[in-house]
């Protein structure tokens, strides 16, 4: 499916950006989530409050990526990218007016939803674009634009918060999310549909925002008295912003109206939901609880027995309708489910990293987040490098030895953070090991991928490269889990037998410092036992990825 473009390199440079940007959304929150919390309503001290405001994006970026996969499989890439930019641009425009915890949270989950719709699209347009065996440096170049868009995260988000609100984080990722989309779009945009759209954005911005010279005017202020209550949306405006939205979706159908049928006959919608609900439990039995403290939520339990029982229902859905959204036999070849199996482990060492990282450096070196963000800098910038290089390996090595390669290289890495003293971000072999273990996890990103994509007929490659993201992302909530249980574990049983403050320093308990640099080093054992925990992973995951994706490029005949 070639995108219907005059230049297809321009039009993945394009998407590529787009990829960037919203990999960059993700950790942008990282840096401004006390400010949101106050601009909420929320004090610091409400911090599990707020945790549905990072899960609401996970939430959007995995449980709907199949669906979205799918759906760029049957209608093509372009309607697919342009439709994933502007729900991220109207997730935006929601996060930026929002007044109340529960409005950050929709506008989160739909920039999830739209962020993550943009990968497996334009995995899935290098696909169309490059032959199988020479597709391994594009993708690797998407990949690595992808992770760049991870190191520009935090940076961009301390940028903005330096100078303005957080709100103007969320108007600078509206604008440019149209730009792109107008871009990828070109002179095709449905005139009356496009206009309709447009007012109904600038209606419900006026709704959120209320702004003081309109909303306090004697006459101009009555569209936002509310009926009842405070809300900004039971309001004239707000009523006139639900009309213009149901006028947008009505006119979008209709003209549509044709390939929507197809896409219904063609796309299971009910075996999407099962899986989505069943990737939604994992989620939120992970993604709601502090992993510096707790493995997973209260209603953790409860959830994954959910997402089991859904599971199951997919399972039995699937073998029995016609149109199963993954069909049997798209994942028998071995390269195809190692993929799986390998961006699983991948997720779960990859976790490790990315948030114990910082936990050392605050618990070694104090600072705050912004500090423990830039000392994660030194991995985060190395990935990119190691993906393009990666992709650029694909046309000369073995798919699998050079992903082996590369996560033993980042086991190998973590295996010296599991001996790392509390001095040892003060040296420069530590930014060595760091960017080390960043190159490492890089070579790894284009070789799946490309195993995947390889293994796999081209009418699926929308839904197989969601697949691949949804079980690195998966193992990353799974990961996170499973080794803070391990380095839990190991800071009570060392905690356990550090004396009281009255038992060390008798005469000045409440300042007792030996006390205090027992806890510091029981918390480093914790992190140490996790960076051990993830070099299993890694090595394990290295050791599959030899065995089960090949030497070469598995080309797919069918």
């Amino acid at each position: 499916m070639r995108p219907a473009v005059s230049s297809p390199r321009t039009h993945l440079t394009l998407a590529s950006i787009a990829v960037a940007f919203a990999a960059a959304d993700t950790y942008v929150v990282v840096l401004a989530l006390p400010d949101m919390m106050s601009g909420v309503g929320l004090s610091a001290d409400e911090l599990q409050r707020a945790a549905p405001i990072i899960s609401g994006f996970l939430l959007g970026y995995i449980a709907v990526l199949p669906l979205i996969g799918r759906i760029a499989d049957v209608v093509g890439r372009t309607p697919v990218l342009v439709g994933a930019l502007l729900l991220f641009a109207v997730g935006s425009l929601v996060t930026a007016g929002a007044y109340d915890l529960s409005l950050v949270v929709t506008g989160r989950f739909l920039q999830g939803v739209g962020g993550g719709g943009l990968v497996p699209a334009t995995l899935a347009l290098v696909a169309d674009l490059w032959p199988a065996e020479r597709r391994g440096l594009p993708l690797g170049v998407v990949g690595a634009v992808q992770e760049l868009g991870s190191v520009l995260g935090p940076l961009l988000g301390a940028a903005v918060l330096a100078v303005a609100d957080w709100r103007y984080i969320f108007w600078l990722n509206l604008t440019v999310a149209v730009v792109l989309a107008l871009l990828l779009r070109g002179r095709r945009w449905p005139p009356l549909s496009g206009v309709v759209g447009v007012l109904a954005c600038v209606a419900l911005g006026l709704t959120l925002t209320a702004p003081q010279r309109l909303a306090s005017g004697v006459t101009l202020g009555l569209p936002f008295v509310p009926f009842t209550g405070t809300s900004r949306l039971l309001t004239p405006i707000g009523v006139v912003t639900l009309v213009l939205a149901l006028a947008w979706l009505g006119l979008v159908l209709w003209r549509s109206r044709g390939q929507l049928v197809g896409v219904l006959a063609q796309v299971d919608l009910v075996g999407a939901l099962l899986l989505a609900l069943a990737l939604a439990g994992v989620v939120l039995a992970f993604a709601t609880a502090d992993p510096e403290k707790h493995l997973m939520s209260p209603a953790g339990p409860w959830l994954l027995v959910a997402a089991a029982v859904f599971a199951v229902a997919f399972g039995l859905w699937q073998r029995r309708t016609k149109a199963a959204i993954v069909p049997r036999g798209l994942l028998g070849a071995r390269p195809a489910w190692g993929s799986l199996v390998v961006s699983f482990l991948i997720g779960c060492a990859l976790i490790a990293a990315l948030v114990d990282v910082p936990v050392f450096a605050r618990t070694t070196q104090g600072g705050g987040q912004l500090a423990a963000a830039l000392v994660l800098v030194r991995f985060l910038i190395a990935l990119p490098v190691g993906a393009v290089v990666g992709g650029w390996l694909t046309r000369r090595y073995g798919l699998g030895l050079i992903t082996g390669a590369g996560l033993g290289l980042s086991g190998a890495m973590f295996t010296v953070m599991a001996y790392w003293s509390g001095s040892a971000l003060d040296h420069w072999p530590a930014t060595v090991v760091l960017l080390a273990c960043g190159f490492g996890f890089g070579l790894a990103l284009s070789p799946v991928n490309t195993a995947m994509l390889g293994a796999t007929p081209a009418g699926s490659h929308g839904l197989v490269s969601a697949l691949v993201v949804v079980a690195r992302m998966v193992g990353m909530l799974v990961g996170v889990s499973a080794l803070t249980a391990i380095g839990l574990r190991r800071y009570y049983a060392i905690a356990d037998h550090i004396k009281s403050p009255n038992e060390l320093c008798p005469d000045s308990p409440g300042t007792c410092r030996p006390f205090v640099d027992a806890l510091r080093d029981a918390a480093v054992s914790q992190v140490h036992a996790i960076f051990a925990g993830a070099a299993v992973c890694a090595f394990l995951a290295a050791a599959l990825a030899v065995l089960l994706l090949g030497r070469r490029v598995v080309v797919h005949t069918s």
